[in-house]
């Protein structure tokens, strides 16, 4: 007999637009146990699985807070209201919330009058479509620019109940059936609201359950927080001034890249962000706001670190596919990983097919280069230890972009106008300074080769996991490696020998080391 051996959710709160996937383990006929869906379109033994969603409405509604949604809402700003913004942003649950909030809440003030006036349907593709709209949880308001909610000693000051209270006519609670399949994206309908998921074994002739059904609750639907804005780093004009970027540019025209570390979910754990509620790490949720804030920056070239195979086949791909970039993906190598395959994580470049088109593509795996390496220089006795150390891994995607736009045609009609673009996840591991340097130097050898064969522009993008004044940043940076630098110390293996060979001469313009908001 099919029946439901354990049932969870991947986060205990649920957001308003980011999906619901239960984690559903089930024990089929032969007494196999799996996570894999029995449809009713592919019954096994003659059952399936049904699917239902139930939300749990409540005749006393609350509001919540936005800046603290396990809190109830005590005050509601009324400019939120006149401003046109989703009413669930203008609660707050105390006084001081809203005024620790103040600086970051005006923003929205800001944002929808100039939405409203520069951005119109744009505005409305990227905002309204993952945050949350509707009217949310209303209550009675007052007047003046802060509406105060009346307390009745019922109503409790600390986080609301993962549970219920009730589920009967007694207690005002009633059953409203949302959905029929094994996932749900709640609406801005369910916010205030707890969910019932159940599901249950069905007889294919009989149209009926073979067992009772299991059953889970939520604790109740929250809006989607707005995420901060970024405080974006201007890079100095001085820096670029011995530059003639007038000159480089004027042949291949201009263009804007985007580099991003979005953190992929294998590595988004509560042990590693502790501060961080287990539903703001949900994929689910992450990938809502990943995939906004991408889209806004309108780049022309994207390269992303740290996007699992799953994820860029699922997601990425399809997503960015309709906004008109192409996508190109390598995968991490295994030698190291023994996790789940369709979750290792890789890097990404994706570029827009009305600016540029696909000529090559090009992959370096380091643990192939750390395997030459080892075989040319380290004694047989210590190879063994030395591909230990040097192993990890990481690899670097470059692809070679023939650009559609420019000067270059009327200069030179028959010249092509190529670009070289790498994207990298470099060793993260502080205590390796020597392997981080190594593998920043084998890429840049890789891409001189490729520069002097083309006579072709580079532009090298990726997560270094090096600060400023660093071995990495300083060959990138300025094209060598000062031999007294204190990260030479560490070379057990002698890889680095001689300091004087640690240089390339590719004429990178700036090299940017950027901070990004892994909580996201």
């Amino acid at each position: 007999m099919l029946s439901v051996v354990r049932v969870h959710l991947p986060s205990e709160i649920p957001i308003v637009g980011c999906e619901i996937t239960p984690y559903v383990l089930l024990r089929r006929p032969d007494g196999a146990v799996s996570t894999d869906d029995v449809p009713e379109t592919a019954p096994t033994d003659g059952q399936f699985m049904r699917y239902r969603w139930y939300r749990i409405q409540s005749d006393r509604k609350v509001p919540i807070c936005s800046v603290h949604p396990m809190e109830q809402a005590t005050i509601q700003c009324l400019g939120c209201l006149k401003s046109k913004i989703p009413v669930t942003k203008s609660y707050h649950c105390s006084a001081k919330c809203f005024s620790d909030a103040w600086q970051h809440h005006k923003v929205l003030h800001e944002r929808a009058s100039s939405a409203l006036n520069e951005n119109g349907a744009e505005e409305e593709e990227l905002f309204g479509r993952f945050g949350c709209g509707g009217s949310g949880v209303l209550s009675t308001a007052g007047s003046g620019s802060l509406s105060n909610f009346g307390q009745s000693p019922s109503v409790s000051n600390g986080p609301v109940p993962l549970y219920p209270s009730g589920t009967d006519k007694n207690s005002g609670e009633t059953w409203f059936e949302v959905g029929r399949s094994r996932t749900y994206t709640p609406s801005a309908d369910d916010i205030g609201h707890a969910l019932k998921f159940e599901c249950v074994a069905v007889d294919s002739e009989k149209r009926s359950p073979v067992g009772p059904p299991t059953s889970i609750m939520t604790s109740r639907v929250i809006p989607a927080p707005t995420p901060t804005p970024r405080r974006l780093i201007q890079v100095n004009g001085d820096v670029l001034g011995h530059l003639d970027l007038d000159s480089q540019t004027s042949s291949l025209g201009t263009f804007t890249v985007l580099s991003y570390n979005i953190l992929a979910d294998a590595y988004a754990t509560s042990d590693a962000y502790s501060y961080c509620p287990t539903w703001a790490l949900s994929w689910a949720y992450r990938r809502q706001n990943l995939l906004r804030e991408i889209i806004g920056y309108h780049a022309d070239i994207i390269c992303l670190q740290e996007v699992q195979l799953n994820h860029f086949e699922d997601f990425f791909a399809p997503e960015l596919d309709k906004h008109g970039y192409q996508a190109l993906y390598k995968k991490r190598t295994t030698e190291v990983y023994s996790g789940n395959p369709m979750a290792i994580d890789g890097c990404a470049t994706f570029f827009r097919r009305d600016k540029f088109s696909h000529v090559k593509k090009y992959e370096v795996e380091f643990n192939k280069a750390a395997q030459s390496l080892t075989d040319a220089i380290i004694p047989a006795a210590q190879k063994r230890v030395a591909l230990s150390r040097l192993i990890k891994d990481n690899i670097a995607l470059i692809a070679v972009l023939e650009a559609k736009f420019g000067n270059h045609g009327a200069e030179n009609p028959g010249k092509r106008q190529l670009l070289c673009v790498a994207n990298t996840h470099i060793n993260v591991h502080q205590d390796l300074k020597d392997v981080k340097l190594w593998e920043v130097h084998t890429l840049l050898k890789g891409l001189e080769k490729i520069a002097v064969s083309a006579d072709i522009p580079m532009l090298v993008c990726g997560d270094f996991n090096s600060t400023p004044g660093s071995s990495p940043h300083g060959l990138l940076a300025v094209g060598k490696v000062d031999q007294l630098h204190p990260d030479l110390a560490i070379d057990p293996l002698g890889i680095l020998r001689p300091p004087s060979k640690l240089n390339h001469q590719l004429p990178l313009v700036q090299s940017v080391h950027i901070l990004l908001l892994q909580e996201w």
